[in-house]
């Protein structure tokens, strides 16, 4: 078996347009974090961690080196991740929207069928016709829970504000085919599903009406679906014949989870 990943990092030196860290204590720094939280749960640990007391020093340990520590502190929109229900809004199909930790496992493991729509433009939307004469240009028939990946080679513009503006965003009448298809989980190679922010809010500032802004997102309130965003390395794929992983990290009460999605071949 092989297998392609289809993810991206979270990387707090690329570009981003939310703010992304992440603290790394390193080997030697670590024991100085061990003792600040090991002597941090009263206030007489505290003021003798203050006064240079510490409960283990680097002596105590083989080559003077404890464990490292990566702290991260970003969305759960960085890097590649599912958008579920609760993201869109507080409601979905007229229920209470379901968090990702609450997308069924057995929907994350599927077959997966890719999409070639790299001719699409930026300013463009993917519609249901597009689907459809992708799927008839490979001769695929989609299955109901084959995860759909849409290709427009925008994952090579990671890491520079280009990502964010220069990709194309799919219209409702995608989504509404793929869902009668019975797809429940669908992804993009790009940061979002809708078009870029700057030519949404150009026709909304122009014509001030409400559907020009994140329509694909807010049809989630209309539809429930799942979808993949900041997908990678979908030119790597074959157009069908493989599976796709893409189950989520379990993080309590999120719209979105990161996820370590890769294409598995035979």
């Amino acid at each position: 078996m092989r297998i392609i990943d289809l993810s991206l990092p979270i990387d707090e030196k690329a570009f981003e347009v939310h703010d992304v860290d992440i603290e790394r204590i390193s080997h030697r720094d670590g024991i100085k974090k061990l003792n600040k939280v090991l002597m941090s749960r009263t206030l007489k640990g505290k003021l003798a961690y203050l006064f240079g007391r510490r409960m283990i020093t680097k002596d105590d340990l083989p080559d003077e080196e404890f464990l490292s520590l990566e702290i991260v502190h970003s969305p759960v929109h960085v890097g590649t991740h599912l958008d579920y229900s609760f993201h869109y809004g507080s409601r979905s199909e007229g229920r209470p929207s379901k968090t990702a930790e609450e997308i069924p496992l057995e929907w994350c493991v599927q077959n997966g069928v890719r999409l070639d729509l790299c001719y699409k433009q930026p300013f463009e939307t993917i519609g249901a016709e597009d689907i459809r004469r992708a799927l008839e240009k490979i001769g695929y028939t989609l299955k109901p829970l084959d995860i759909v990946l849409i290709y427009t080679g925008s994952d090579t513009l990671y890491g520079t504000p280009r990502y964010f503006s220069d990709y194309p965003g799919l219209d409702n009448s995608a989504i509404d085919y793929l869902l009668d298809h019975q797809i429940k989980i669908f992804g993009v190679d790009t940061m979002g599903i809708d078009r870029p922010y700057k030519y949404m809010m150009k026709d909304f500032l122009e014509k001030r009406e409400a559907r020009y802004l994140w329509p694909a997102h807010f049809y989630g309130r209309t539809r429930e679906f799942i979808h993949i965003e900041r997908l990678a390395n979908l030119g790597a794929l074959p157009d069908h014949g493989f599976t796709v992983s893409c189950l989520p990290v379990r993080i309590r009460q999120t719209g979105a989870a990161w996820a370590r999605v890769v294409a598995m071949l035979p």
